[in-house]
């Protein structure tokens, strides 16, 4: 009998967590490479399950693909420990009968930039091909909070085998993927595409699992199948632990079956205890066959208010738009840089952009001083955001707060590294790229949020994305664009340019896109720093001319200065040309320059006007 007519007839049980138990001895590297130099644990394992009651057991093979082999240097030994692994199961099945299936992990998280989608899906395939050689009963897809990732795997493996899947989502919150799609509507896509089984494991506890199951219909076709973690993870002395007992396990068991769950096994932190419980506990159920489900109740979503101000990257389409950065302070006094903001603001900037630490240096924190200028002076604000110095948590709190306080524009970076700073020591974040930022961002304004949950209220930002066209290949600085483009990006700000040439370089190659971006002209204030911003600045680079002319004004502050904005006029002359969006970076909170550029760009377009109008 295989797997598919046993479930017909009655809840199977699945085995617990192998990680945990390995972590318990100790192990606490590469896993997948246990099955090579520790089998007798890893058998040992998979025999405490069996003696425990297990009907089905799984491979030690959650991590055996090259992609996460990689981490070890292990790329090259997919196949080798994937065999060995499948030996190890069905050397301890032989005798009892029990199913074994091969195991293959989710690679994607939240970041969906470290493998693209043809990568994982490569390296999915090779690890498949090894497990089903060794004729596995089937596969269990295991741990894809990506819903993208597991839709195209499911696809793929139902082209490569008849034998059964068991695809399985995890999720942050209960019945909701990352993406904002009920666990319902997954699994019936699931169901669809060829899957099985559907189900979800990890993350979880049980009462949550529970939970989520009772949103859930019965497939059409497919099986259901839960494998919940033990409990809520802690941490004790640097160890992660899991509170539960073996009997509260079993009675949630029993309650998965109420939801039409036939498949029940456990994840992180279960052990054999825990499955010799469920086992006793489901030994005379019959499995559910008609289901009322728990209404769902759906949460309040409000269509965002239009903006009171209209987006940059709609203006810069029609017409001239001006964004002017002003760092915030590296110390407490904080009148000088209001001054200067109000000075600009007046001036004509349509906004005041402040960066966030830039070269990973504190300063203070731009979202304070965006909300001291919008609340106390008016002034429209754009602060950046970067992915160094915040978690995901952080992420989304500061840009909830970003949403409560009104301030709907944002640049999206990625941040200097840490190491470039006041404190190299320091630790960077970088839960997600820049490109990610975007996406989670442009998920906040559909009500969602990063874990998928709805938030009661779209938020309503105007996502602007860094460009670095001071590359060598400028083609692939474009691609990055288009890429961010997919993302969401709703317009670019280039870092500065300090030539002429680069500029209507950078036109020929961006006017394809129908996407704004705001070209970046920062003044000079003397050769240092000049030599500065081209040898130690990532992303900036001066040319042999400007350079040239930065030396030849010797130590005259005055002279340095008034050369430094001569050069940006003449940039500008250019940028004026080619592009609506101008972006002044305002160097050490020398407004003043600032301020005649602005000037310099209102005569530019006065002139512009004067001659389309004879």
């Amino acid at each position: 009998m295989g797997l598919r007519e046993a479930l017909q007839e009655r809840v199977l049980t699945a085995d617990g967590a192998i990680g945990t138990l390995l972590y318990s001895y100790g192990l606490d590297y590469c896993h997948e490479e246990m099955n090579v130099i520790k089998p007798e644990i890893v058998e040992n394992i998979h025999s405490d399950y069996i003696a425990a009651g297990a009907d089905i057991i799984q491979t030690n093979t959650y991590g055996a693909n090259a992609i996460k082999l990689a981490r070890y240097g292990y790329e090259e030994r997919v196949k080798e420990f994937n065999e060995a692994a499948v030996k190890l199961a069905k050397s301890t099945t032989s005798a009892g009968g029990q199913f074994v299936l091969g195991t293959i992990g989710g690679i994607r998280g939240i970041r969906k930039s470290d493998s693209t989608l043809d990568e994982i899906l490569a390296a999915t395939r090779e690890q498949a091909d090894a497990l089903l050689a060794g004729d596995v009963d089937g596969l269990l897809l295991e741990t894809y909070y990506d819903f993208e990732e597991l839709t195209a795997v499911v696809v793929m493996l139902r082209a490569m085998t008849e034998k059964p899947i068991i695809a399985q989502v995890s999720m942050h919150e209960p019945g909701i993927l990352q993406n904002g799609l009920s666990l319902n509507t997954a699994l019936k896509e699931l169901d669809l595409l060829g899957a099985d089984i559907v189900g979800m494991n990890c993350r979880l506890g049980p009462f949550h699992s529970i939970q989520a199951f009772e949103g859930v219909q019965l497939p059409e076709n497919a099986f259901l199948s839960a494998y919940p973690n033990a409990s809520l993870l802690d941490v004790e002395d640097g160890r992660v632990v899991y509170e539960s007992e073996a009997d509260y396990f079993a009675r949630a068991a029993f309650e998965l079956v109420g939801q039409g769950v036939r498949l029940i096994g456990g994840c992180c932190g279960t052990t054999p205890k825990h499955i010799e419980a469920v086992k006793k506990k489901l030994a005379n159920v019959t499995p559910v066959k008609e289901k009322k489900i728990k209404p769902v109740s759906v949460e309040f979503v409000r269509v965002p208010e239009p903006p009171k101000d209209e987006p940059f990257h709609e203006k810069a389409k029609r017409e001239r738009s001006v964004l002017v950065e002003l760092d915030t302070p590296r110390h407490l006094e904080i009148d000088g840089f209001i001054h200067g903001a109000k000075e600009l603001y007046a001036a004509g900037a349509d906004a005041i952009m402040m960066a966030d630490n830039s070269l990973a240096s504190p300063r203070i924190s731009n979202i304070a001083m965006a909300s001291i200028l919008k609340l106390q002076h008016g002034i429209r604000t754009l602060p950046h955001m970067t992915c160094r110095d915040r978690n995901l948590i952080g992420l989304q709190s500061h840009l909830m707060g970003l949403d409560a306080l009104g301030l709907h524009d944002v640049l999206a970076v990625t941040g200097d590294p840490t190491k470039v700073g006041d404190f190299p020591g320091a630790t960077s974040v970088y839960d997600v790229s820049s490109m990610e930022l975007i996406s989670l961002i442009k998920q906040l304004n559909e009500g969602i949020s990063f874990s998928g949950k709805a938030l009661r209220k779209q938020a309503n930002f105007s996502v602007a994305a860094a460009f670095n066209p001071n590359v060598r290949v400028l083609d692939r600085a474009v691609s990055r664009l288009e890429k961010k483009i997919e993302h969401g990006a709703d317009y670019f700000i280039s870092q500065p340019v300090y030539s002429k040439e680069k500029i209507i370089e950078i036109y020929e190659a961006t006017k394809h896109l129908d996407t704004p971006i705001y070209i970046g002209i920062m003044p000079l204030t003397s050769f240092k720093s000049a030599e500065f911003l081209h040898h130690e600045v990532p992303g900036i680079k001066l040319s042999d001319e400007v350079l040239a002319r930065m030396e030849a004004c010797g130590d005259d502050k005055e002279r340095s200065s008034a050369e430094g904005v001569g050069i940006a006029r003449e940039l500008l002359d250019t940028a004026c040309k080619y592009f609506n969006g101008i972006y002044l970076i305002t160097p050490f909170l020398r407004y003043d320059m600032t301020l005649q550029l602005m000037e310099y760009v209102k005569q530019l377009d006065v002139q512009k006007g004067a001659e389309t109008n004879v």
